[in-house]
């Protein structure tokens, strides 16, 4: 799968934007600010209804306007597909394609993959969990609609279990209804830990041999899975936590206090491996990310690479841009001369300016 386009109306800085992308490289370059991010921002809006920020669609829609839309046409095999995305600050997004309205966020999820790799992805290794769980979900959402489903429902009985015990301070009589949220509770989650499960089986198989290329066969990774309560156990702590619950308001086992480990050798990197070993291990994740795409998918990404060149040693630059391949790849940077050295071929290149591009092909 391709991008052959995108339309932005009223998107962050963009009052509108029609830009066409080469099926091979394409370099995005200006100084800071200018709306580099805001292109690939909109990229993985239309192909996870997310902003890679965590933004909220009214952050993202044009100061002083109330709607934003996104046109995206995609291509595969020679047919072409249509993303519709309408972005509003007081109402749920609307999403159709090729004209047809969609529902759910799943009938659109796994349509088009993208991975997105920013400064701040080299980080995943040391900073906390919700981070890695963060990394994982974006993943899994797009890969499995099942998953999508299990965690947006387990999510939601997370935050009315949460009310609930809020409520009970007023009112102790709710106590009663405790037991019908912990049943829901127990039945999604266990199915969102499961496949957090598998999905680390699946990453240990691809991310082992990418990593012991990119330490120079010096270090050999593994990943880990922890979740906060094992399948088994998992309605049983609901029940000796309940007291603790009420008391503080929240709920206190599940997967969404999960978290995964990465080891070199027995030593845990997340907090005792040198910055080095972090970021080359978050570099390895990220590869593996694309590589596991392929492998479900039998389809590649698209790969939005963030100025993130600039954070890498050219040892880790060349293996990155080396492994691109066949990859449809956009990359922002702040300026042309990070790729003088690197033999690869550069497709288009883009100069952004205060929210306007300008095609710079010889």
């Amino acid at each position: 799968m391709i991008i052959k386009s995108i339309e932005l109306a009223d998107y962050r800085n963009y009052d509108f934007l029609n830009m066409q992308f080469d099926k091979g490289t394409n370099i995005l370059y200006g100084d800071n600010a200018q709306g580099k991010t805001n292109i690939l921002e909109a990229i993985f809006v239309s192909a996870t209804t997310k902003s890679h920020k965590g933004s909220k669609d009214g952050e993202i829609v044009r100061f002083g306007k109330e709607e934003s839309h996104i046109r995206t046409y995609l291509e595969k095999e020679g047919v072409e597909t249509r993303v519709d995305m309408h972005l509003r600050k007081s109402k749920s997004k609307g999403i159709a394609i090729d004209g047809q309205k969609v529902k759910k966020a799943a009938d659109l999820l796994g349509l088009c993959n993208v991975v997105f790799f920013s400064p701040e992805d080299l980080g995943i290794i040391k900073n906390g969990p919700g981070e890695r769980r963060r990394f994982v979900d974006m993943e899994l959402c797009q890969l499995d609609s099942f998953y999508f489903y299990n965690l947006n429902h387990y999510n939601k009985i997370v935050n009315q279990r949460n009310k609930l015990l809020k409520d009970m301070f007023m009112n102790p009589d709710l106590k009663e209804t405790l037991s019908i949220w912990d049943m829901q509770l127990v039945s999604f989650g266990s199915k969102v830990i499961e496949r957090r499960k598998l999905f680390a089986e699946q990453l240990n198989d691809i991310i082992y041999d990418i990593h012991r290329k990119l330490s120079g066969d010096k270090e050999e990774i593994a990943v880990h899975y922890e979740p906060d309560v094992e399948i088994e156990e998992f309605e049983k702590r609901l029940k000796t936590n309940q007291e603790r619950d009420i008391k503080s308001k929240i709920t206190s086992v599940g997967p969404h206090r999960d978290d995964f480990s990465f080891t070199v050798g027995d030593v845990d990197i997340r907090r005792y491996g040198s910055q080095g070993q972090q970021r080359t291990a978050a570099l390895s994740l990220k590869l593996s990310e694309i590589e596991l795409v392929k492998k479900i998918t039998k389809d590649t990404p698209i790969l939005l690479l963030d100025d993130v060149l600039s954070e890498l040693d050219s040892n880790r630059q060349n293996y990155l841009l080396n492994s691109i391949g066949d990859i449809q790849t956009i990359i922002t940077c702040t300026g042309l001369e990070e790729f003088v050295n690197h033999r690869f071929e550069i497709n288009n290149v883009y100069h952004v300016s205060e929210g306007r591009v300008s095609c710079m092909n010889q």
